[in-house]
């Protein structure tokens, strides 16, 4: 590692006035990116702010008719809670998904979600709910919060405070995942929501994305034969040694039509 200043506020102001004092500063939640990348001296920030020591950060409560998760609660918080497993089970099944006990223990919601990995599952939850997702500056709509490979539209000194969910009559997740990692080779979650059927996939391309296609085809008919002649191009997909584009652009099938009849 290179030689950086650490902090660990107490409060979001705090995290907020170190985040923008420093030359280059950077912030940290679980960490499971970012120190792997550190130790590697692929970043030099001037600041490591640990997020860790903010206790309005984390938590899991019904707001209304929606669920509230603070940006660091872990993978495996939000897996347990009976809160969010009677409120949105999907949500629940998908973070009990992530990695392994000890990533589930130590990576949270908001670090997953502002790393934006294009293997990640939470991005899929949150596009696939509608979700909100919440920083000390802004509110951003999911679907407009994802903009790339490991890019978002957080600004300069945004730090996530929470992301928001509206329940949803019915929804599920299904991915098919590296065997070594958990990483979704592809993810699909699917949800009927008060605005309609949505079906977000992750780990197939760059950056989640919708399939509108599907989404009208269900909306007529929520059944897993309603979408089983609807294909993905495979141009823009993933390819890599796991899994070719097209071998991707099949899973999105795949995994879409057991979302819809676990949902």
């Amino acid at each position: 590692m290179y030689e950086f200043n650490y902090h660990k506020p107490a409060s979001l102001d705090a995290a907020a006035s170190a985040l923008g004092a420093g030359e280059d500063a950077m912030l940290l939640a679980g960490g499971h990116t970012l120190i792997p990348t550190l130790k590697q001296r692929l970043a030099r920030p001037s600041d490591l702010i640990d997020l860790a020591g903010i206790a309005e950060l984390a938590g899991i409560s019904r707001k209304g008719d929606g669920i509230v998760i603070g940006a660091m609660t872990t993978h495996g918080a939000v897996a347990a809670s009976a809160e969010l497993r009677s409120a949105i089970p999907a949500l629940a099944a998908l973070a009990e998904m992530i990695g392994d006990p000890q990533v589930r223990t130590r990576g949270t919601i908001g670090g997953s979600v502002a790393n934006n990995d294009p293997a990640a599952d939470y991005p899929a939850g949150l596009v696939g709910l509608g979700a909100t997702v919440i920083t000390n500056k802004a509110s951003h709509p999911a679907d407009d919060f994802f903009t790339g490979m490991f890019e978002t539209a957080l600004g300069d000194g945004e730090i996530i405070t929470a992301v928001s969910f509206p329940i949803p009559e019915r929804a599920a997740y299904q991915k098919f995942p590296n065997p070594a990692s958990r990483y979704a080779l592809v993810g699909v979650f699917v949800a009927v929501t008060s605005g309609g059927v949505r079906v977000a996939v992750t780990g197939a391309g760059p950056c989640v994305f919708r399939v509108r296609e599907m989404e009208a085809a269900l909306a007529g008919d929520f059944s897993a034969d309603a979408i089983k002649d609807i294909t993905v191009d495979a141009g823009g997909l993933n390819s890599d040694i796991h899994a070719s584009a097209e071998y991707r652009a099949h899973l999105v099938g795949v995994m879409a039509r057991r979302a819809v009849a676990a949902a």
